[in-house]
């Protein structure tokens, strides 16, 4: 028998899912990254094939952004002339730099737990620290109640994810309110990022209650299918904004191909947006219906009022990241392991999104149960021993 320090077999190097995704990027259904494969190409593709025959990229565009940008942006938003904008590569770049702006060491934000844990680390970075409160139970998402609750003479910022990624819960008009109202009775900075609102059958601004303080996070990378074009921003007051924009690294503006594709698409969204919600949310009702027919497995939240949603193995005894890696090498179906999304509860389930083609969704309704069932019959078979040994090879 091998131990710690004698000869054999090398451990394998951890299963590395995203290279093997990109190298096999046209074979995979990307049910992985909640991106949005719906958008009719004629939308934005004509716009960026004529900058390019522009050869505009070899300019520098506006450092502000594109005039009718800004103003498309505005308008799609719905909020008031005169609010402070800023563009960035993707909203997870605004988000970082606000939390740079705007929080010190020792400063405490309340958020989620699931949640987008990017932004958590970003708080980290500035000196903040974390308060997340578990929601990985009814209702699964923040209350104003637990908000409250959970404010301290150090709490200087709330995290509102709506809808919330990974569970797809929606937050309702009160909700939104209420838990503004409480960011405003205690001078809290409220971080509303809004980046699947466009999914949401219905959806509330927290800027329109409380926008003092409420930072506005959008992002064209979901709603336009540009998520590889990085593009996004924030809306705040004006005054905030030039607080937050003290960090911003885009001096030289932001891609100029990714201007040109977010205003074409934005201008016609009322256009198109309706039949890719449709399909959106046909592709979760089959998903649901897979789900229904796998022994032990559940939806925490159904509908998603977002393009996502977790799906709960924990009773299955079939990990997370195997089932990750089974799809994929097997079936090139991309889903995400929990551990990208939880501290707590990312051993319990997986994130699939389904703004997705349904033939990409079918491929997974095929696969899912026979997966799920596999895998369950190798753990029971092999023992405790070699499960164990199953989940540290798979990818992290």
């Amino acid at each position: 028998m091998e131990g710690p320090g004698l000869p054999g077999r090398m451990a394998a190097a951890p299963f590395d899912a995203f290279g093997w995704a990109h190298a096999h990027r046209t074979e995979v259904a990307w049910l992985s990254q909640n991106t949005n494969h719906l958008v009719p190409p004629e939308v934005v593709q004509p716009a960026i094939l004529e900058a390019v025959r522009e050869r505009r990229y070899e300019g520098y565009p506006p450092a502000a952004g594109l005039p009718e940008l800004r103003e498309r942006v505005r308008e799609d938003l719905g909020l008031p002339e005169g609010t402070g904008l800023l563009l960035s590569a993707g909203a997870t770049e605004s988000l970082y730099m606000a939390t740079r702006a705007l929080l010190h060491p020792g400063d405490e934000v309340i958020a989620s737990d699931p949640s987008y844990l990017i932004i958590h680390r970003f708080i980290e970075l500035a000196g903040g620290v974390v308060r997340p409160l578990d929601i990985y139970a009814p209702p699964y998402k923040l209350t104003a109640e637990r908000v409250a609750a959970a404010v301290s003479p150090a709490t200087r910022m709330v995290l509102l994810i709506d809808p919330l990624n990974p569970l797809g819960s929606g937050y309702s008009a009160e909700e939104v309110r209420a838990i503004a109202g409480v960011a405003r009775d205690h001078g809290l900075y409220l971080v509303h990022d809004v980046t699947y609102r466009d999914f949401a059958p219905g959806h509330t601004l927290a800027a329109g209650v409380y926008p003092e303080r409420t930072l506005t996070m959008w992002s064209c990378s979901k709603n336009c299918g540009l998520a590889g074009m990085r593009l996004g921003g924030l809306a705040a007051s004006a005054e905030l904004a030039k607080e937050v924009g003290r960090f911003n690294t885009n001096d030289l503006g932001v891609n100029i191909l990714a201007q040109v594709a977010a205003l074409a698409a934005l201008s016609t969204k009322s256009r198109w947006f309706d039949a890719v919600r449709a399909t959106t949310r046909a592709n979760q009702d089959r998903i649901r219906a897979a789900v229904r027919s796998t022994p032990d497995t559940f939806l925490p939240v159904f509908p998603s009022a977002a393009n996502m949603f977790v799906i709960d193995l924990s009773a299955t005894g079939v990990s997370p990241e195997a089932l990750q890696r089974e799809l994929l090498l097997r079936h090139g179906v991309f889903v995400r392991a929990g551990n990208y999304l939880s501290k707590t509860h990312g051993h319990r389930f997986v994130r699939v999104s389904f703004s997705n083609p349904p033939e990409d969704v079918e491929r997974f309704v095929r696969t899912f149960p026979s997966t799920v069932e596999a895998l369950r019959r190798s753990a029971t078979t092999a023992g405790p021993a070699a499960a164990s040994g199953a989940r540290a090879a798979s990818p992290s």
